[in-house]
This record gives structure tokens, C-alpha cells and sequence, in this order.
């Protein structure tokens, strides 16, 4: 069952706040890394390049844990459990165009490598705990 966002969680969503996201690897061990992120109705977005630790953990294991802490107050933050629900190159770069200005006031990924495939992972929440509650 898909769970839904408060206000006060989207509105941390919305802020230039980085997320971590964990993925577990073949062996079952966690993997954590900061991303930039949005949501998308009650999924969240994430983008990716093919080939990297966190999309070859994601695209094997669909279980992901994600969080986020509000840079304006740290005892606001939101964790949650959820399931990859969307793994795709498709509309890939665009997402991360999206991003870049969203994080950085550009229009344009400027970080983009020579033969870098980007691929969007569209996350369902399971469980979101937000503090303080």
C-alpha cells in the first residue's frame, strides 16, 4: 500500500534539500549516497547513471530507504521505506536537466560524461515516518 506525503514533508521535498538513499547490493549490504530528489504525486524521483553502485543495487533489489533533513531546521527530517516501482533511461536526461535547475539555477546538467546513460528510478513509499510527527 502506497503511502501518502504530509504538507510539511513535501514542503522539505521542495526545498534544495539533498536526500540519502540506501540500497541494499547482492550481498545485503547497504549502500548510502546523497541525490538529488522531487517528488512526483506520492513517488519519488531520482536520477541516476547506469553502471553506478546505487543503479545496479536498485535495478537487482527494488527495497530502498530514502531521507531527507530540512537545511533550515535539523530536527525536521523525513525518512522513508519504499519499493522501486519505475527504472527507465526514458525521459531520463530531461529529469535531470529538471534537477539541475531545481539544485543548481541551471537549465542544464553541467556534469554530464562522454557516453553517460542517465536512468530515472521513480520510488513508491511504503512507510514515511516524519519527525517531529
Amino acid at each position: 500500500m502506497t503511502a501518502t506525503f504530509s504538507d510539511a514533508s513535501r514542503a522539505i521535498f521542495a526545498k534544495n534539500t539533498l536526500a540519502h538513499v540506501a540500497s541494499l547490493d547482492e550481498s545485503g549490504n547497504p549502500h548510502v549516497t546523497p541525490v538529488w530528489v522531487e517528488l512526483d504525486g506520492d513517488e519519488i524521483v531520482i536520477n541516476t547513471a547506469l553502471g553506478r553502485i546505487k543503479a545496479r543495487n536498485l535495478a537487482n533489489d527494488p527495497r530502498v530507504a530514502v531521507s531527507l533533513t530540512d537545511p533550515d531546521n535539523p530536527y525536521d527530517c523525513v525518512a522513508v521505506r519504499g519499493t522501486v516501482v519505475t527504472f527507465t533511461t526514458e525521459g531520463a536526461d530531461e529529469v535531470i536537466d529538471r534537477l539541475a535547475k531545481k539544485y543548481l539555477g541551471v537549465d542544464t546538467y553541467p556534469y554530464r560524461r562522454e557516453g553517460e546513460v542517465r536512468v530515472t528510478v521513480r520510488i513508491r513509499p511504503d512507510h514515511i515516518s516524519v519527525q517531529p510527527a
